[in-house]
Parts: C-alpha cells; structure tokens; sequence
C-alpha cells in the first residue's frame, strides 16, 4: 500500500489566523440574520473569509474598521454532508416504479435495472450525470459528498488504460458543481456469498486485493488534483468480497482514512450470510474486524439487541439513507434506541430518488413515530440534534473532525435559509430550527456557499446551464428516460 495516511483534521491544517481579522482588512465580509452553531444561535453574526474561503472573522459585532459587508436576510446553516452516494445511479431516478402485476418487485429486482443502467454509460455520460446530481445536492444544501465509487471498468468489464478514469471523471463532475468531495473507491469481488461475480457486474469488478490497492493508490493523485478532495477505502458489503479478504483489506489498508460499507441492508442478505459463515452480517463484522470510529457502515437495517448494543460500544457510525431505504423498503433502521444507547449516525443520498436533507431527517424521526407510536425519538430539540450529530459524524465521515459547525481557519460552507419567509419571519430563536427542518422545503433556500462563494444563489447554480444542457444530451443519448 502506497495511500498516505492523514489522521481525520480540519481542512485549514498550518493555516494561521489572520493577525488583521479584528479590523477585517483583506477580508470578505457576510452579515447574517443569525447563523447556527452547536449550542445555538449566533444573531447577527459577521463571517469574514480570507483569499481562500476560510473564515478568519466570526462575530455579533461587526469588524472595527468600516468595511464593505454583503448584508443577507437569511439563517447560515452548515452545509451538509452526504455521506453516501452512487452517483451513476442519478440516471435512473424514478424509472423504476412501474410494477407489474402479479412480480414481487423488490430490491433484488431493482438491482437488475440498477445493472442495466451501470453497463450503458461511458465515461463523459458519467461525468455530465455526476455534474447535475451535484449541482443538485449543492442547490439543497449539501456542500461535500462521499462517492461510494464502484463503476471502475469500462463496458467489456476491462480496466482503462488510465486505471482510475471513472473516479477522476467523478472529481472532475465534482469541480464543476462546485462540491466536496471524499472518493471512495470501493473493493468489490463477488456476485454474492461464495458466488464468483455475475456477468452484469463485470464494470465493478477488482480480481484481488492487491488490484484493490493498486486502484486506490491510483486515486490518490486523482483526489490531490482538487482542493476540495480527498480519499476514503472500502469494500462493497459481506456478499461482494470474500470474507477473509474484507479482514485482508482493513488491516493492510490506510490506518487513518474512513472505511466505509453496506451491511445488513436486507434481509435477504442476513439470512444468506447465516447460511453461509454461521453467522449475521454485523455479527461477523463485530467479531473479526477492529470496528471504531473509523467505520462508517451503511443502512445497517436488520439488526438484533445484541448487535445494536455491541455496534453502539464501537463507537462507529451508521449512515443512513431513509429515500432511498424506503424507496427499495429495505426496512427501518432502530433509530430511536440507537440513540438512547448514544449511538451515532450520519446521512447520505445513495440512489438519489430524494435530495433534500430535511426530507431525511423527517423521514428518520417520523418512521420512529410511526413504529412507537410515541413522538419522542430524540429529546430535546430534536431538530438540533439531527443536524448537529449528521453534521459533525458527516464530516468524519469525509475524514474531517472539527468541534463547531462553523469556526476560524475553517472553511465557509453554509445553506443559506431565507429569514423573510412567512412561517419564520417572527418565529423565536428557540422554535426557528425546528420551524426550517420540520417545515420547510427547498424553496425557502437563498443558496449554498462553498468556500466563502456562493455556488447557488436565489436556486440558481453558477455553472448551471451548462451542466443542465450536457446533462439533457446525455439523457438523449441513453434514452432510458
């Protein structure tokens, strides 16, 4: 293994405070109605970024010396993190809800269109259908995105003469929508447990551990061509790789990077994991893999006490994605004693059939209610616990840790929420964020900044039209839709 391994840090690492930030000279400045930090609200709040986007200036009061500020009657709050997509699969959003009668439609038989749709893309195809999923993502407030990233062949299942095309066109998309982005290049070797892979999952496909490595160190100078990049490893899930290569992976992999993987998402794949080692999907992970912070394990659904109990002790994360769970009817992740236990837990998009992060955060809260008949799925300010924990377990997820939503030296990365709207016009500082996540949709959002720049304004994407034009091409070209 060649990949450098970076302990998870704030993005401004060796980058001092601006000695002048007191009098904001050679700053940019914001003036916000209130801006939303972990213990609540800061009203007004004056951010000003240096050169570079970062904040070098955060404050009620407005810098000493008189300064051009861009006055905005808006609510910052933090930009979002996905921790889980498979952008490819954007293309097929919605084309898989017509179900025949007397078919069990299921996940298994979404997989097979799923298939369909990963063996009809190239490369530029790929790229332009990124581009507009992340300008998207942007435009609800999602300012960084991890790539769960396994298309990696071409259409014969043969690699590239440039190993890691696909991942740098997923960067490059990034680039153009104006997002962050975490690869991450994902192992994936089976068709299912014991099975050798089946001819529809040909693109996905590395032969050994050793063409994991080499395709994840490829990736490596692909993310460092961006800024706003960085890498994470993975494999796919228990099914998709031989189980002694899954221990095989971790332990010569980076010892600092994310690790990220689906596990007990069905089922179906529950009882064949029973079937096939002796025991459940998490069962087996708990039991021979040094599970921690590090991991990330995605949709996590079918879980017993005791995997719940000894998955909450190993202080990993689970990432959920409740669009694209319900969409598929995975099931329903127990949340609500998740975290009671002190469990943690980020958001992601996965097939993309929803995109607003509101929208997650009620569909997780009200599943709860539906199941316990009871109201109470957080205590507290539910509203404020949801985006604190998605926020701060989000951006570990990235390989980030900070310990406020916004902070100097770090960079600016917020939604902008209208403050002038009516439901929240009048609405007091105690009741506001519940009022934005409980009520609102996307048309309350005045723009997404990303780096001290507004990359959305008023729904409206700086390079939008051109990622919409080429993305229309695409769509032409496919003709799935």
């Amino acid at each position: 293994m060649k990949v450098n391994n970076p302990s998870p840090q704030p993005l401004s690492q060796g980058r001092g405070v601006s000695e002048e930030r007191g009098r904001g000279e050679g700053l940019r400045f914001f003036r916000f109605t209130s801006l939303l930090q972990t213990t609540g609200w800061l009203s007004p709040a004056y951010v000003g970024v240096d050169k570079h986007g970062f904040i070098q200036y955060l404050d009620s009061t407005a810098p000493s010396e008189s300064i051009a500020i861009e006055a905005v009657q808006g609510f910052a709050l933090p930009g979002f993190q996905n921790a889980h997509s498979h952008a490819f699969q954007y293309a097929m959003a919605g084309l898989a809800e017509n179900h025949p009668s007397g078919i069990d439609d299921d996940f298994w038989t979404w997989r097979e269109e799923m298939y369909k749709c990963a063996l009809s893309v190239n490369p530029d195809q790929a790229e332009a259908i990124a581009a507009m999923l992340y300008a998207e993502m942007v435009r609800h407030g999602y300012t960084h995105v991890a790539e769960f990233h396994y298309l990696h062949h071409d259409k014969d299942g043969k690699p590239y003469s440039n190993l890691v095309e696909m991942g740098e066109r997923m960067v490059s998309a990034a680039k153009t929508a104006g997002i962050r982005i975490t690869l991450i290049p994902v192992f994936y070797r089976k068709g299912s447990f014991g099975q050798e892979p089946q001819s529809r999952q040909r693109r996905f496909i590395s032969k050994s551990v050793d063409d994991y490595f080499k395709l994840l160190d490829a990736s490596q100078s692909v993310v460092k061509s961006y800024d706003s990049g960085s890498l994470g490893f993975s494999v796919h899930s228990l099914r998709a790789v031989d189980l002694a290569d899954i221990i095989k992976t971790f332990a010569q992999g980076p010892k600092k990077l994310p690790f990220h993987l689906h596990v007990a998402e069905q089922q179906k794949e529950v009882e064949d994991c029973l079937a096939f080692s002796g025991k459940r999907p998490m069962q087996w992970l708990l039991d021979n893999l040094d599970v921690n912070e590090r991991f990330h394990l995605v949709h996590s659904t079918h879980l017993n006490d005791e995997e719940l109990s000894r998955l909450t002790k190993s202080k990993a994360n689970v990432v959920l994605c409740p669009s694209t769970e319900g969409n598929l009817g995975d099931g329903i992740f127990r949340m609500k004693e998740y975290v009671k236990m002190g469990g943690h837990w980020s958001i992601g998009t996965d097939s993309h059939i929803g995109l607003n992060p509101f929208e997650e955060f009620r569909m997780i809260d009200y599943r709860q209610r539906l199941v316990t008949n009871k109201r109470n799925t957080f205590e507290g300010d539910a509203a404020r616990t949801m985006i604190n924990e998605s926020v701060t377990q989000g951006r570990m997820a990235m390989g980030r840790e900070t310990s406020d939503h916004f902070e100097i030296g770090q960079p600016f990365d917020a939604l902008i929420v209208s403050a002038t709207t009516h439901l929240l016009a009048d609405t007091s500082d105690k009741n506001r964020l519940a009022s934005i996540l409980f009520t609102g949709d996307s048309s309350r959002n005045m723009g997404t900044i990303v780096n001290g720049n507004w990359v959305v304004k008023n729904q409206h994407h700086q390079n939008g039209h051109d990622i919409k034009v080429t993305f229309a091409k695409v769509m032409k070209e496919l003709k799935n839709r």
